[in-house]
């Protein structure tokens, strides 16, 4: 009877057992756990066990691709102005969920609750920022060229296709998002290889983009060895690019070998201060150019043209 009233009042049972949040991977808008059911663990900074991951394998990552691929053309074909509404949601969703990944950025990277909370806002403004570029970016990439002949010289950008990203390892969330949203950005599909050590708030991140307007395979995550997963995507012949910065000196390396066999753009990786101003150089880096002629014709004897 006392444990009712207990509970009644808004108390928890004697006993009750505690609700462990399941982390799965986040391939193709589902959450399906590694094709293998490998786990590892995951700690906190002090070594604290917080949950399991799944360790994603080579089959994993070759679904991500097809998931990524099979999104491209969705996504590369809408407008500009749509893609950047879509952003902004997500920016939404991620305020909702603010407490959860203050939580999760201070367990990672082990910070107070005050300095996990300014981080994360900071990839919130980080976000939105993007979402602000992506009908913006043309106009500074693009735009007409002055030719010696009759003709309109237009340049406009386009994006690349499939990018593997190796998020960082260190900065979970602002640097998260720093490599994730300049690719979508633009056009570009992605398939994220999170942080080994600390993948939960990359994981998390999953269920916001499921829940935004965001389409399924747009953005796939995967935890668990980027020294595993990385070779097979660098060689992978429908990945068009692979950004680098979350690898470290003799993976990059072997990656950046792997993948010149196809010609991928690659970003590699270098310092980098996530809190300054980014700066366009991650959204041109994934971006290609295309160039239209056309005779501006005559409108009669006199020689004029349109």
């Amino acid at each position: 009877m006392s444990e009712q009233r207990s509970v009644e009042k808004g108390g928890s049972a004697a006993g009750r057992l505690n609700v462990f949040k399941t982390y799965k991977l986040y391939v193709g808008g589902k959450f399906p756990r590694s094709e293998s059911g490998r786990v590892y663990e995951v700690t906190d900074s002090k070594g604290k066990w917080l949950a399991n991951v799944p360790l994603s394998s080579r089959k994993d990552a070759r679904d991500a691709v097809v998931a990524a691929r099979k999104a491209f053309g969705g996504w590369s074909g809408a407008t500009a102005y749509n893609r950047g509404q879509v952003l902004y949601r997500v920016a939404e969703m991620l305020e909702g969920r603010r407490e959860q990944f203050v939580r999760e950025v201070a367990d990672a990277e082990g910070l107070s609750k005050s300095k996990a909370a300014a981080v994360v806002d900071a990839a919130v403004d980080r976000w939105v920022w993007y979402a602000g570029w992506t009908d913006k970016i043309a106009q500074v990439v693009g735009g007409a060229n002055p030719v010696a002949g009759p003709y309109f010289n237009l340049s406009t950008p386009e994006p690349t296709g499939v990018v593997t990203v190796v998020a960082p390892q260190d900065s979970t969330f602002l640097g998260l998002v720093s490599v994730i949203a300049p690719v979508i950005a633009t056009g570009n599909t992605a398939v994220v290889i999170a942080s080994e050590k600390a993948p939960l708030p990359a994981l998390s991140l999953g269920e916001v983009l499921a829940t935004s307007d965001l389409p399924g395979g747009v953005v796939n995550i995967l935890s668990g060895k980027a020294a595993e997963m990385g070779p097979h995507l660098a060689a992978h012949q429908d990945v068009n690019a692979i950004d680098l910065t979350g690898a470290d000196t003799d993976l990059a390396r072997e990656l950046e070998i792997a993948a010149a066999d196809n010609l991928k753009r690659v970003l590699r990786p270098r310092a980098v201060d996530f809190t300054e101003s980014p700066g366009t150089d991650r959204m041109t880096a994934f971006l290609e150019t295309k160039t239209v002629w056309h005779p501006t014709g005559s409108l009669g004897a006199s020689g004029s043209a349109y």
